[in-house]
């Protein structure tokens, strides 16, 4: 693996959504997330983070060092307890130079920091987002390098709801009280069109705790570019990342406030008379100068 990464980054993630729900509320009926003041659609970080995960798994499988702790049906206690066992420290007798255990099958003193280097080794999404592992037998907490805000529509959205008809029943009893017809109705919700903004930061010194490393930082970019060409689905529609710009500091802490490097990308409608419906209704510039057309990744070198 290579050398963790020694710079700052700061990039901006654009994205849009056609006839589909980019992220549904549960407690919301799984209904688009929106901003209840402003109407601006809403995908969480949580979200886009779950994307990268799987990102990672279907590319780099079995490889090692890249395995993913937080996955679905996923037993994390299971994973802590593993890196122990891969360790060779057994939990039930007391540790080295001590008398007793204070708390049998659970680490402590040294043994929970060997427990979380070992995790940051073993799973990319540890080395990336971090991690709370206090729970089972116990490897700590981790403060990924990596961290991403919500993405939010440049936009109002629309949510509309649509009513389908499943042309079978689950049950005989179904079937009969319907006399043989066996259809079921339901109902799904979808946003005609959006063009969400995310916002991610990559601390370096952060990134030398984990071992985040220059390789990883290539799978993160290359997640956040393809992840959605993996994702379909009915209920998300066309989904498509349509710019990554990537601001790398000449220095570990960085030579500009992440808030004036974003403030220097515009995404903007060109279309006033009309309805958003594609991402041509749209421009991205960078200091003044339009960045459609251009490669997806787009790396802008920040120097003092």
């Amino acid at each position: 693996m290579s050398s963790p990464v020694r710079n700052r980054y700061d990039f901006i993630l654009i994205f849009d959504v056609q006839d589909g729900n980019p992220n549904g509320d549960p407690d919301a009926g799984n209904l688009p997330r929106v901003d209840a003041e402003t109407g601006c659609g809403l995908v969480t970080d949580v979200c886009l983070k779950r994307k990268v995960r799987n990102y990672a798994m279907l590319t780099k499988g079995p490889t090692a060092g890249y395995d993913i702790f937080v996955k679905e049906k996923g037993v994390l206690n299971r994973a802590i307890g593993g890196a122990y066992q891969t360790l060779g420290i057994d939990l039930e007798k007391p540790p080295a130079g001590e008398k007793k255990r204070n708390n049998p099958g659970v680490g402590q003193g040294k043994e929970v920091e060997k427990a979380r280097e070992q995790m940051c080794k073993t799973f990319f999404d540890i080395r990336t987002f971090g991690a709370v592992m206090s729970t089972g037998a116990n490897a700590g907490q981790v403060r990924g390098p990596v961290q991403m805000t919500f993405g939010r529509s440049v936009d109002r959205i629309v949510s509309l709801e649509h009513s389908i008809t499943r042309m079978a029943v689950a049950t005989e009893e179904e079937a009969e009280k319907q006399s043989g017809d066996n259809r079921t109705m339901g109902r799904k919700n979808t946003v005609p069109y959006g063009v969400y903004v995310a916002h991610g930061f990559v601390s370096a010194h952060l990134a030398a705790q984990t071992k985040f490393s220059e390789d990883d930082l290539k799978l993160l970019w290359e997640s956040l570019v393809n992840m959605f060409e993996h994702d379909r689905s009915a209920a998300r529609g066309l989904m498509a990342t349509r710019k990554l710009i990537v601001f790398k500091h000449a220095t570990a802490l960085g030579t500009a406030p992440a808030h004036v490097l974003f403030e220097r990308v515009k995404v903007e409608r060109v279309t006033a008379d009309k309805p958003p419906r594609a991402f041509s209704d749209y421009r991205v510039t960078l200091d003044g100068q339009e960045l459609l057309g251009t490669p997806v990744l787009s790396e802008v070198l920040v120097q003092t």
